[in-house]
């Protein structure tokens, strides 16, 4: 595809999307590319102290965890290497009550909704209630017309991908294709829709006119 065509279409379905977003109680907020994303979120995120991420490739693509170290922020992830499996228990415990919490979508609807799919939980608990501030960052790849085509979406592209980047013994690992499968590294357990803003909960979304994660 065209580059220039490309650019134009997610321009025009982010602003879509946010517009239904925002109808739907979110703040949510339309960028063109990863550096106005970042200045966004440093500027939602200066206030508060400590961070909890949800696995995404999306902010370990964008750098964001990076910048808030080097702002002696305190961050709960429990992706970083090497920590035993009691500390990234630990984390994702924090994750539900830290100051702000971090995480993109699986996928995003034209009509506004949220939608994610997660093997443990802990991101669609914390996206949902507890911590003071959410901040929801995806690209324009993420989005899909309608509720049922972002579920295929997820199941179709992101769980294949995503279970393959974490070298899950999983069919989808293997084949690239959903067999819905029973194995205990399944990554697709939890699914989570957000149809409007939850009441209790301050989150902004961050839609980006760039493919981010997967």
């Amino acid at each position: 595809m065209n580059a220039s065509l490309k650019k134009w279409l997610g321009e025009k379905q982010g602003e879509i999307c946010v517009s239904h977003l925002i109808k739907h109680r979110f703040d949510a907020h339309f960028v063109q590319n990863v550096r106005q994303a970042t200045e966004l979120i440093v500027k939602m995120a200066a206030a508060y102290e400590t961070f909890g991420f949800g696995g995404s490739a999306t902010l370990d693509q964008i750098g964001i965890k990076d910048i808030l170290r080097d702002m002696g922020k305190t961050l709960y992830d429990h992706n970083q290497e090497d920590l035993p499996m009691e500390t990234r228990l630990e984390y994702r415990k924090k994750q539900g009550d830290c100051d702000c919490f971090m995480a993109s979508a699986n996928a995003l609807s034209l009509t506004g909704e949220i939608v994610n799919i997660d093997g443990i939980g802990n991101r669609v608990n914390a996206m949902t209630f507890g911590p003071s501030k959410v901040i929801v960052v995806a690209g324009v790849n993420k989005i899909a017309p309608d509720v049922d085509a972002a579920i295929r979406r997820i199941k179709e592209i992101a769980a294949p991908m995503r279970a393959k980047s974490l070298n899950a013994d999983t069919p989808c690992a293997l084949t690239g294709r959903c067999t819905d499968c029973n194995s205990p590294m399944r990554i697709c357990s939890v699914t989570s829709i957000m149809h409007r803003k939850p009441m209790l909960t301050d989150m902004s979304v961050i839609v980006v006119n760039e493919d981010l994660g997967f």
